[in-house]
């Protein structure tokens, strides 16, 4: 039991990343959809730069992947997030549950596990919701006219 008043903790409190079954794991996501945004990475300096083109997956009105279980045969550079390679993922963005949980961090008070709100998150403004445009749409050597520093919106 947790403090004085008789909870438990909640598990991204209690259980470390590479403990959590499937159903926690895949819980701690907030639907924001950043992680399905393309990144450019500049040669020289390794760092990396988000663009608001989203993955020809995303289903940009409800911030999901449209093929889910399908995505990484359809997309083969899409990243599937594990517990053993979250830490090896620098360009996470600040607010991702994963992190938050992998630095000891609480979850923000729009997550849904949180709130019990999913729309919290877009509603909030921290989802990539109504902010991006298909990958499907730009050419290839226009896709630096696309960054944005999304920490900064």
């Amino acid at each position: 039991m947790g403090g004085s008043n008789g909870m438990s903790e909640p598990f991204w409190k209690t259980v470390p990343l590479d403990h959590m079954n499937e159903s926690q794991w895949e819980s701690l996501c907030d639907g924001c959809a950043k992680c399905c945004l393309l990144k450019l990475e500049d040669e020289d300096t390794g760092e990396i730069a988000y663009t608001k083109l989203h993955c020809t997956l995303l289903d940009a009105g409800t911030c999901q992947c449209s093929d889910y279980a399908n995505r990484k045969a359809k997309v083969p550079d899409c990243v599937k997030l594990t517990p053993a390679g979250i830490e090896e993922i620098k360009w996470m963005p600040k607010t991702c549950a994963y992190r938050l949980v992998m630095d000891g961090k609480d979850l923000p008070n729009w997550h849904y596990l949180v709130c019990g709100d999913r729309n919290r998150v877009h509603e909030t403004g921290n989802s990539v919701r109504g902010k991006t445009v298909s990958e499907d749409t730009v050419f290839e050597d226009d896709m630096e006219d696309f960054i944005v520093d999304w920490e900064e919106e």
